[in-house]
């Protein structure tokens, strides 16, 4: 009995490696393949927004590639091609298309978009993020809600706007203008609302009160 018990730790740490869900060939799919198309179009769209030109080329690269982000989950749930390198891609995907567009619009002037704006967008993606992947690891579950895909709607509507917004043709248009900074404000506001919820939301799970 002594002498058994010592193999004990090492068998379960065995066991958990072995139940590690792994990246293997079947990672090179199509969900995958169009997450990955939106990384890169992310990085042509910061560059674009750099350069300080062609804006509704930019807006219109954001809205494709911001498509992309319902395409793959699409197809990945409908076919079964959901994996473990998709889980990891497409949500990073997502921050990188959303806070770098926030950010690159913070250094155009007249973009309507402010540091403390861009600010408030960064902390609830990173805060809420951290915590969706503490929770889920302890088995909990902390799916998305309602606000948080408003927020993601709202958002991508005002980053559209703030680049057309940039056009001279669109700037000239007071009614535009009005439009696009009352979405902005609404995205922000949203963003605001839908961190204060999943905070709370884990606040319950971490106290106990929700299973």
């Amino acid at each position: 009995m002594a002498v058994s018990e010592p193999n004990a730790e090492p068998l379960t740490e065995t066991a958990s490696v072995q139940s590690m869900p792994r990246i293997d060939r079947r990672s090179l799919n199509v969900p995958n393949s169009i997450t990955l198309s939106r990384l890169v179009l992310s990085i042509v769209l910061f560059a674009i927004i750099s350069g300080g030109h062609s804006w509704i080329t930019a807006a219109l690269m954001f809205v494709i590639a911001a498509a992309t982000d319902a395409l793959d989950g699409f197809i990945a749930r409908k076919y079964g091609l959901v994996t473990t390198l998709g889980r990891i891609l497409d949500p990073f995907a997502d921050k990188i298309i959303i806070c770098g567009a926030f950010l690159f619009l913070v250094a155009q002037p007249n973009s309507g978009v402010n540091a403390w704006m861009a600010l408030i967008v960064f902390g609830r993606e990173m805060f809420i993020t951290s915590l969706r992947s503490f929770l889920e690891q302890h088995g909990r579950d902390f799916s998305a809600v309602w606000s948080g895909k408003i927020k993601m709607v709202l958002q991508c509507a005002a980053v559209t706007g703030c680049l057309l917004s940039l056009d001279e043709r669109f700037a000239t248009l007071p009614q535009f203008m009005l439009a696009r900074d009352v979405v902005l404000w609404f995205a922000v506001l949203v963003t605001f609302y839908s961190g204060v919820e999943y905070s709370w939301r884990a606040f319950k799970m971490l106290r106990g009160d929700v299973t």
